[in-house]
């Protein structure tokens, strides 16, 4: 059953940013969908992080929907609840780490990544980046094959694989 839920996470990530792009709704809604957590509301706010944060090459957007479904599963209610602040920010350096650990084996990469920026990313998945701002580099990443099942679909299912094991373990461990 637990497998069963990481894969179905992982392919409904993946599914959605290859039907209708948008790498961090596509990890946050799959999370969401699978471990039925959150709602509309925080689905909306992923709009805009995806492509490093409103196509500006920051963080990667995968990683980011993935973070906030964790911050939904295991995040603090309260600003004054620093306990529980401390603990969401030691389970999300685990998902960061494991992130990055799948982007590697995923990729058959010899170095593992030392960030998590999106171009960074890219450089190493397409031998370049592209500046997701720009109509003409946009195209050139469709183009070029970004939201086939191996690009940015199969990095969104990287990240969705990673919060869904956090997740689970989470609360097998409540």
């Amino acid at each position: 059953m637990t497998d069963d839920l990481v894969e179905q996470a992982s392919r409904k990530a993946m599914d959605a940013e290859r039907q209708f792009w948008g790498c961090s709704q596509a990890v946050l809604g799959s999370l969401q969908e699978t471990f039925h957590i959150g709602d509309n509301e925080s689905f909306r706010a992923g709009t805009i992080l995806s492509a490093g944060v409103a196509r500006r090459g920051e963080t990667c957007g995968a990683l980011i929907g993935a973070l906030m479904a964790l911050g939904v599963a295991c995040g603090r209610n309260q600003m004054s609840d620093r306990e529980a602040y401390n603990k969401a920010m030691d389970h999300a350096q685990g998902v960061v780490d494991a992130f990055k650990a799948g982007i590697q084996a995923r990729y058959n990469l010899p170095e593992p990544l030392q960030t998590t920026l999106c171009p960074d990313i890219q450089t190493r998945l397409y031998g370049r980046s592209f500046d997701f701002t720009d109509p003409a580099e946009r195209k050139a990443f469709n183009d070029g094959g970004g939201h086939n099942p191996s690009g940015c679909p199969m990095v969104c299912a990287i990240a969705a694989e990673a919060a869904a094991r956090k997740i689970l373990d989470l609360r097998q461990n409540a």
